[in-house]
C-alpha cells in the first residue's frame, strides 16, 4: 500500500487506540466529564453493535463473526478501490487511508473487547448525538473526502467523451 494511505492508516490506528486506552485508564464505565457544558462531554461507553448501537441485541458470537467479516471485507474493498482511484488524485488516497485506519481501529476493539470503545459525547440541549471515537471520525471524514473527490474528479466516461469530441 503506498505511503499516503498507509501513513493515514497507521496515524488513525495509533491515535484511536491511544485515546481509547487513556479513557479506559482514567474513567469508569458511563462516567461523564463535561468539557464544554451544554455541548461536549468525555465519557466511557462500549458499543456492542454497529453505528448508533444497531445489532447490539444480537447474539455475541453472531455479532463478532459478522462485524469482523464486514471489517475484513471493507478493507479488501478499500485496497481494490485504491487501485481503481489512485490515478484520479490524492484525495482518494487520503480518503482510503482514513477509512482503513478507522476500520482497523474499531476492528482491534472488537477483537480485544467484543465491543467498540466510544468516548466523544456531543449534544445540544435535549438533542444528543450517539457517542463515538477517533476511528469513527476518521471513517466519516474519509467517506466525505471520497464523495468530494468523486464530485470534483472527472470520471472515466467524461474523459472518453472529451477525447471523442476533440476528434
Amino acid at each position: 500500500m503506498p505511503i499516503i494511505p498507509l501513513a493515514w492508516l497507521l496515524t488513525v490506528v495509533v491515535l484511536d487506540q491511544a485515546t481509547k486506552a487513556l479513557i479506559m485508564d482514567r474513567f469508569v464505565m458511563f462516567e461523564l466529564l463535561p468539557v464544554i457544558p451544554g455541548l461536549f462531554n468525555l465519557t466511557y461507553l462500549t458499543n456492542t453493535g454497529a453505528a448508533f448501537g444497531m445489532l447490539a441485541g444480537a447474539p455475541t458470537i453472531w455479532r463478532q463473526v459478522f462485524f469482523v467479516g464486514v471489517a475484513l471485507a471493507a478493507l479488501g474493498v478499500l485496497v481494490y478501490s485504491y487501485r481503481q482511484f489512485r490515478e484520479q488524485g490524492r484525495i482518494f488516497a487520503h480518503a482510503i487511508g482514513l477509512i482503513a485506519g478507522g476500520a482497523v481501529g474499531n476492528l482491534i476493539d472488537r477483537l480485544r473487547f467484543g465491543a467498540v470503545v466510544d468516548f466523544l459525547d456531543f449534544y445540544v440541549g435535549t438533542h444528543h448525538w450517539p457517542a463515538f471515537n477517533v476511528a469513527d471520525s476518521a471513517i466519516t471524514i474519509g467517506v466525505g473526502l471520497f464523495i468530494l473527490g468523486s464530485i470534483l474528479s472527472p470520471g472515466e466516461d467524461s474523459e472518453k467523451l472529451k477525447a471523442k469530441n476533440k476528434k
